[in-house]
Parts: structure tokens; sequence; C-alpha cells
């Protein structure tokens, strides 16, 4: 998919592939409970093994523990069902929550509420040190003793403290056969003399979701970048910001990212409340009929599951 990868780490598991999306639906979550044989492969190595074999060295128990009561106290419209599904929580700010055959993946968690104590991590996934993206209590209070915490590999500290991985864009993290390949994310100088508020020499990074062959983007703070061309027609699911223009893409420049990667369906994160839908209402159409993408407009802590077929 034009990614180069430099080094893979093992965390993995199965889920389906193309989807419908449901626009929205009640807050859900299972009770997995998973163990990881975390292990590391060069890529020298991983292309003499092939990654069948890689993958089958990997040991992956779950054992599930049936569901947990929905975070609306009644039951969700869709429980029980999509076994084989794909579940995107979007949190504040830009954070999301991915729930796929029992492992549960959290990107850029920040301003938690206290419930979600009760759902904790099997892997967490920072783009960068922001305040509104990574944010320590909310690591930690996700925490379970096989969390596998990855971060961009300039963040040393946090790596330290909280027994992470360190990436750069290119490096791939598998959890079973869920597949992360960390991607290119920064931004530019606004004026030529004012530094970037996101350096290309930082290497943060966005991040591909690969769960069997379905793929989600989550692009964290960028701009619409000439690494994007790589994406053309191999995301499922985009989720890219809306704003500041100071800090990421924003308006018609979201679009146009949205036209090179052509995602299936897009969500709008890193919004303030009801920026989101004016951006819909001006743009959506265009989005839709430019860019063949379905747009998936969710409000923070509303989700939708992506159906295996």
């Amino acid at each position: 998919m034009g990614w180069g990868v430099a080094r893979t780490w093992i965390l993995t598991i199965d889920a389906g592939g193309p989807a419908s999306v449901v626009r929205r639906c009640y807050k859900h979550s299972e009770n997995p409970r998973l163990w990881w044989a975390p292990m590391v492969f060069s890529a020298k190595i991983r292309a003499l093994l092939g990654a069948g074999l890689v993958t089958a060295i990997v040991a992956v128990v779950v054992l599930f523990s049936g569901s947990l009561m929905p975070f609306s106290g009644e039951p969700p419209e869709d429980a029980g069902g999509a076994p084989e599904g794909v579940r995107l929580t979007l949190l504040a700010n830009a954070g999301v929550m991915i729930e796929a055959r029992g492992v549960r993946i959290y990107i850029d968690p920040v301003d938690l509420p206290s419930r979600y104590s009760d759902f904790p991590a099997d892997a967490i996934l920072i783009t960068h040190d922001h305040g509104d993206h990574y944010q320590r209590s909310a690591v930690g209070m996700l925490q379970k003793e096989v969390t596998v915490n990855v971060f961009p590999r300039i963040m040393e500290d946090e790596i330290e403290r909280h027994g992470g991985t360190g990436v750069v864009p290119g490096d791939e993290v598998s959890l079973g056969s869920i597949r992360v390949t960390a991607f290119s994310m920064y931004t530019f100088s606004p004026s030529g003399t004012v530094p970037a508020s996101h350096p290309v020499e930082s290497n943060y990074t966005g991040y591909v979701v690969d769960i069997g062959g379905f793929t989600i983007f989550h692009a964290g703070d960028s701009r619409n970048i000439p690494e994007y061309e790589g994406l053309n027609g191999t995301i499922d699911v985009a989720l890219l910001p809306l704003g500041p223009g100071c800090q990421t893409m924003t308006g018609l420049e979201v679009v146009e990212a949205i036209g090179v990667i052509k995602p299936r369906h897009f969500v709008p994160i890193h919004f303030a409340e009801g920026e989101n839908d004016a951006f819909v209402s001006r743009y959506g159409t265009m989005i839709e009929s430019r860019a063949e993408c379905e747009v998936c407009n969710l409000d923070h802590y509303a989700s939708h599951t992506f159906e295996a077929s």
C-alpha cells in the first residue's frame, strides 16, 4: 500500500471486510479478556518468514465474558448483533475508540468521563504530545496488565512512563491480524517565519488500522500532505480534523484531502461543538458527489458500526 515498513511489533485479531455504516447508534462495548505475546520482528526477518508465518508465531487467546452495560444505561439498538463488525465511537476532540472482535483500541483519548475506566484498552495509539491529543491521566485510567501503548518515538519520557513502544512513520504494530501502521503527520509554517506547530522533523504519527482488510485512517493533527497520495483508494474510513486552520487542515482543504485519499467513508474529528454540523452542511454534498464518499457525521460519544460482509 506504499508504506515503507521499518519494523514490526506484534499485537492482532481477525475481523471482517467491507461494511455498511450505521450513522447513529447507542454507545456499547464488549468485555474481553485478552492475552498478547508481544514480539519484535525486523523487516528483513518478516520478509524471509512471510506474513503468514510471522502471524502464526504469535499466540493470542481471547476469552469473551459477555456484554457490559451500555453507557446510556439502556441496551443499544444493535446489542448482540454484528459479531464480525467494527464499532467506532467518537470521543472528545480527536479521540476515538475502535472495537472489533473483543479488542478495544483507543486513539488520542482525552477528557474521558470516569465511566471509561470500566472499558480498559487493549491498545492505545497516541499521535503526538499536544495536550488535546495526549493526556497522561486518560492513558492511565485505561490501563490493564496487558495494554499496549504506542507513541511517536520522540515522546521518550512517556514511552518510558507507560512501558510503551515508540514508532516513526512506516513502522507496523500487529494485534493478531489487526495491523496498525504509523503514518506521516505534520503541518506547515503559517508564515514561513513562525515554526510549524507539528514539524515534519518530529515524526509525529497518524495511524492506519487494518482489520482483516477493513481500514481506518486517523490523521491526527495534519494538513493535506503529499504522503496522502500513498493512501489513494486503500482506506474505508478516514478520520480527518476540521481545524483550526493554524493547526490542521480545515474547510476546503479537508475536501481536497478526501479527494486525494478517496475513502469510502469520512468521519469528522477535532472540532468544537456544532462545527461538525456546519462543515457537513456546507461541504457534505460536495464530498459525496465529487469524491463518492459517504459522510458519517457523529457527535462526541456517539458510535457507528461497520457490519462485516
